[in-house]
């Protein structure tokens, strides 16, 4: 199991990380604007001889006082290099430009977060999502989903996808040893799993049962592949009394119960097992932090479970294992294995009914 180890620090060095904390969200702005002017992209491609002040302004037709100001906030926080007058861009400014998972993040972070997470000591003491307000009056933000403003939306879908598409199709290669044909896919979004199944499973048939708003957006994809045949849908509140289709050898539910408080967690997998046969299998995908291979892994997990409070829905959080594993438990399903690293840091878990 993943655990953090505080490392020692000098007073001297613990006070500039401090500091490091109490201006973060200024060095954000500063650097998602470096990013968006594309001044983190003129010093990639300059990275030979650097660019001076003056040259920066030139190339981005941005006037002087506003480049210095980003220059030297983004010198501060190790983004840029400063040598002979001349700016070239540093290892983490290499990142914060070119890497996939951080532009993810950061995009995720500034057009779903940033305006929100003031609100986060509200929401905790409500358990309600208070940040969402920005973005209108809904108790949770899965319905307003497919009505973000498009920059967001585009966060939210690119942010949700990076993560569970880096293991699905390692999930896949363990489920096509199953031999099971037929797959509830809860939670399934806007489809992009069930794609994949029809796919990769042959003779395969697919239900995706999710939320009527979202049921919508993924009838629109289907139509769109051509895949009514083998992919079906079930609107489905899941914490409401309705009851689950049955039937499935497979019940998956990828990135889902993190987005639920842990009793609603226990419900739900109440409810599946009400629906589960007794040869099926449930298939749990999830990133548990203390499961993880690495600390950058564990960290960004972690640090995902403010949005649930301040904008999802007030009350859920990233999984820690002893935890899912209790409710799991509680629930009368029996863990049969769990395969970790898929992907940028998930683990599936196979459960099966315990049998009466």
């Amino acid at each position: 199991m993943f655990s953090f180890n505080p490392k020692e620090k000098r007073a001297l060095n613990a006070q500039h990380e401090a500091q490091k904390i109490a201006f973060a969200p200024i060095i954000f702005q500063c650097a998602r604007v470096l990013r968006e002017w594309g001044i983190l992209k003129l010093l990639d491609e300059n990275d030979k001889f650097g660019l001076t002040c003056d040259d920066i302004c030139q190339k981005s037709q941005k006037n002087s006082y506003s480049i210095d100001l980003l220059l030297e906030s983004a010198l501060s926080a190790d983004i840029v290099e400063l040598k002979n007058g001349r700016y070239f861009l540093s290892k983490v400014g290499y990142f914060l430009q070119n890497d996939p998972m951080t532009i993810s993040n950061f995009n995720f972070n500034h057009y779903i977060n940033y305006l929100g997470m003031y609100h986060l000591d509200e929401a905790m003491e409500q358990e309600k999502p208070s940040g969402l307000k920005y973005f209108g009056e809904w108790q949770t933000i899965y319905p307003a989903l497919s009505k973000l403003p498009s920059k967001a939306k585009e966060a939210w879908f690119a942010f949700d996808h990076f993560y569970s598409d880096s293991a699905f199709e390692a999930a896949l290669e363990i489920l096509k040893t199953f031999n099971h044909k037929t797959v509830l896919d809860i939670g399934g979004n806007t489809g992009k799993f069930s794609f994949l199944c029809a796919k990769e499973l042959k003779d395969s048939t697919v239900c995706i049962a999710d939320l009527p708003e979202q049921i919508e957006l993924a009838e629109n994809s289907i139509k769109k592949h051509a895949l009514s045949n083998r992919i079906k849908t079930f609107a489905i509140d899941i914490l409401s009394s309705s009851a689950l289709p049955k039937g499935y050898n497979i019940i998956w539910m990828s990135q889902f119960l993190d987005c639920f408080s842990e009793d609603d967690i226990l419900k739900i997998l109440k409810k599946v097992h009400e629906s589960l046969e007794n040869d099926s299998r449930v298939c749990i995908l999830e990133p548990i932090w203390d499961r993880q291979r690495f600390e950058t892994s564990a960290f960004c997990i972690i640090n995902t479970s403010p949005y649930f409070t301040a904008i999802a829905n007030g009350k859920s959080k990233m999984l820690k294992w002893d935890n899912l594993k209790n409710l799991i438990e509680k629930s009368l399903l029996e863990i049969e294995h769990v395969y970790d690293n898929l992907g940028l840091g998930h683990s599936l878990i196979i459960c099966k009914k315990i049998k009466d």
